[in-house]
């Protein structure tokens, strides 16, 4: 074995350790994080094993869930439906973004898939997330769009060929009549109104 090919298992060896290091955590992390998101069952797990070997060491990193009691393990994006894929995705953005400064959270929809309690649960963990963090949600679901601190409708029109987006920040007015929309549809109902107010008081 040459002196660069001892250096190289050398170094591999210790990045192996800090990864699996890392993966015990992360787990500990996720499992905290799954059961306000109603994935109590849930287990997760980071796999580190044998993989090629390369200028990243000479592991190869997985992520496997079961989603049941009794079920078996498998990889993230095999086994997970499309509503428990949003909540790991968010569980595991938030675990592995603890820890820093001046923090910035994006999530494009991460509430697809989930509906009803589920929703409320996804907003409840957003909301307590932005104590901590700026966070920034896109989402179409009323039960998370409520229990943001500030609501801003974005609404796209086509003319002469051109498609423009246009942002607008709603009063608490204009948020009762967006949040009724979007929980009835067109036709805005006194019904969806009031259900509207209702999601807004928590």
């Amino acid at each position: 074995m040459s002196l660069a090919e001892a250096d190289f298992e050398r170094e591999a060896e210790r990045l192996t350790a800090k990864r699996r290091a890392g993966a015990k955590l992360l787990d500990e992390a996720m499992a905290a994080e799954l059961a306000p998101l109603k994935m109590e069952r849930a287990v997760f797990e980071t796999r580190v094993e044998a993989g090629e070997a390369g200028p990243d060491g000479r592991d190869a990193v997985t992520f496997t869930v079961a989603t049941n009691p009794g079920a078996p393990s498998g990889p993230l994006d095999r086994i997970a439906s499309g509503g428990e894929l949003s909540r790991f995705l968010l569980a595991l953005k938030v675990s592995l973004a603890r820890g820093n400064e001046a923090l910035v959270l994006i999530f494009d929809e991460i509430d697809r898939g989930v509906g009803g309690a589920t929703a409320d649960a996804v907003g409840r963990r957003l909301a307590k997330l932005a104590g901590d963090a700026q966070v920034l949600v896109v989402t179409h679901s009323p039960q998370v769009a409520a229990l943001g601190s500030h609501h801003f409708r974005v609404a796209k029109s086509v003319a002469k060929g051109m498609t423009t987006s246009k942002v607008a920040a709603l009063d608490a007015e204009e948020r009762v009549e967006e949040l009724a929309r979007m929980l009835a549809g067109e036709e805005i109902t006194d019904a969806a109104k009031d259900a509207a107010r209702a999601l807004l008081k928590g």
